[in-house]
């Protein structure tokens, strides 16, 4: 942080729903809350969740845990009560910052969490849940709940917090090989799963990104992607460690309310995903849409179609278009520059900056150009593994070119030309990959299964122009049930997060099974649907 001393101090750092604040604010504030998480007993190396909307406390959060050498761990404030439980026991997390209207899905996870936990929750927090912490639901150990409300436990309110905390000095024991953050990803077997991300391999991801992408400490970079999410995620972390400005919105909810954002602050970079350009271009259609300010839009999640580039520079007229592709497990694996777009149509480009990229086949060995093999990617940015999980490490992490090195598999078949540009051509594992998010089918499938009136349940994923995978529920009910895809959909919703959701629901009269008994799949995927 850098950027926050000096003559920095007073140029703005984020602004964060048409209100900004200054570097000088952010190292003030997240000073503060470092030495009010250390005071509360965090060390170098503990883990601090941050389960908050795309707020400017989620921003001290954040910067706040890191200066205070501690480890963020950052939950999707969409994340229900169970997978918010899941998580804080998973990780350990010594501490939980949040926010008020979240209650509803925190407060029933907290007496079912192993560890002593304190909270700190932004905006309004109502009187009856402040103090101590609730109380185990009956029948629960003795054991647990004791450590579920240790004495003294509070709900403390963010801002009394930081107000009433001197500002501390950051801690100068953190080095580059240190844990930096743990961002949940969904895994095969339904629970989310910690890629270990280290100092070292953040600040290097970023700057890479910050080459590639050509951005300056004069760009001003929009937001409206979920911190939780690492694509959003990475649009602050570059733009602090450039010394440039953040504008922040909550979501692309309310396109005009963005558009007016952008205009009034002279946006220069939009990132976005497939379905945020889809109601882009569906506005522009309506009324026509210019933002000549914007010199970057940048891509990921899903492939972008080309027909939405010829109306993209119709939007952005003065702008790089940047197609991409990665995943949690290294932030970035490629990029296609812009220029050459029209020269390596379908592809997602070649490896980012000061990293190594290559493909294998199924036993190992080289494949030539033009032939599919499984992506692998080589350098700095590669995560550790995933927290408390060797065995899904070893899965993802392979022997490489060097004794005792590791490099990611990342378990996705690609094709590479001549000119060692890549193209993508499916995934080898059960995982979806939907609006940039990965979801795990056995999640999904648990969900329904939980559904009164369900009898069996399949998730698969299918092709979709805009989400990349879309997902689709294959459902056999009980026959008095009375069960329809609306109920199932309003069901669902109150279990997952929304990006979960099956986008289809398909009502069959029996799975299809293989030999053994287990729903096939395959055979789902080969039915038709009306």
């Amino acid at each position: 942080m850098g950027a926050a001393r000096g003559e920095n101090a007073t140029k703005v750092a984020v602004i964060v729903e048409g209100k900004p604040y200054t570097y000088g604010e952010l190292l003030e504030q997240a000073l503060r809350l470092s030495a009010a998480l250390r005071a509360r007993g965090v060390a170098r190396g503990d883990r601090v969740a941050i389960y908050m909307d795309n707020t400017w406390p989620c921003i001290v959060s954040l910067y706040g845990t890191l200066l205070a050498g501690g480890v963020f761990v950052i939950v999707n404030p969409q994340t229900k009560s169970d997978k918010v439980e899941f998580i804080l026991n998973d990780s350990g997390a010594r501490l939980l910052l949040t926010d008020g209207h979240l209650s509803k899905e925190f407060l029933p996870a907290l007496p079912r969490v192993r560890q002593p936990l304190g909270v700190i929750a932004s905006g309004k927090v109502p009187a009856m849940e402040r103090g101590k912490l609730p109380a185990m639901e009956s029948g629960k150990s003795p054991a647990m709940d004791e450590a579920a409300s240790p004495a003294g436990a509070r709900i403390e309110a963010f801002d009394e917090v930081v107000r009433g905390t001197p500002p501390g000095r950051p801690t100068t024991e953190i080095i580059p090989n240190d844990l930096a953050a743990l961002i949940y990803t969904s895994g095969s077997t339904g629970n989310p799963k910690g890629v270990m991300q280290t100092h070292g391999s953040m600040v290097f991801a970023a700057g890479s990104l910050i080459e590639y992408l050509r951005l300056g400490s004069e760009d001003r970079i929009l937001c409206v992607l979920p911190l939780a999410f690492d694509y959003g995620l990475y649009q602050l972390l570059m733009t602090i460690q450039l010394g440039a400005t953040l504008v922040l919105e909550r979501s692309f909810t309310y396109p005009a309310q963005i558009f007016a954002r952008m205009r009034e602050h002279s946006v220069t970079v939009f990132p976005g995903v497939p379905t945020i350009y889809a109601m882009l271009i569906s506005a522009h259609g309506r009324e026509p849409l210019s933002f000549p300010s914007v010199t970057r839009v940048t891509n990921t999640a899903a492939a972008l179609p080309d027909d939405f580039v010829t109306k993209l520079h119709e939007i952005f007229p003065n702008a790089l278009i940047y197609k991409m592709y990665g995943l949690t497990e290294c932030k970035r694996v490629c990029y296609l520059e812009p220029e050459l777009a029209d020269a390596k149509p379908g592809s997602v480009g070649r490896a980012i900056p000061g990293t190594e990229i290559y493909l294998l086949s199924p036993d190992g060995q080289p494949v030539p150009a033009g032939e599919n093999g499984i992506l692998y990617v080589r350098g700095p940015h590669v995560m550790v593994g995933y927290w408390n999980r060797p065995d899904l490490s070893d899965h993802m992490l392979k022997p490489g070119k060097l004794p005792g090195e590791r490099v990611l598999c990342t378990q996705d078949f690609f094709r590479m030309d001549a000119d060692g540009f890549l193209y993508f051509v499916g995934r080898s594992d059960d995982i979806i990959k939907t609006r940039g998010e990965k979801v795990s089918p056995a999640e999904v499938e648990n969900a329904l299964h939980g559904i009164p009136g369900v009898r069996e349940a399949a998730i698969i994923g299918i092709p979709d122009p805009l989400l990349g995978e879309a997902i689709r529920a294959y459902v056999v009910v009980e026959p008095d049930s009375g069960l329809n895809d609306k109920q199932l959909r309003v069901a669902c919703a109150a279990k997952l997060e929304n990006f979960m959701v099956p986008k289809e629901f398909v009502f069959i009269a029996e799975m299809p099974k293989t030999a053994t008994g287990k729903v096939s799949k395959k055979l789902l995927r080969e039915q038709k649907t009306t």
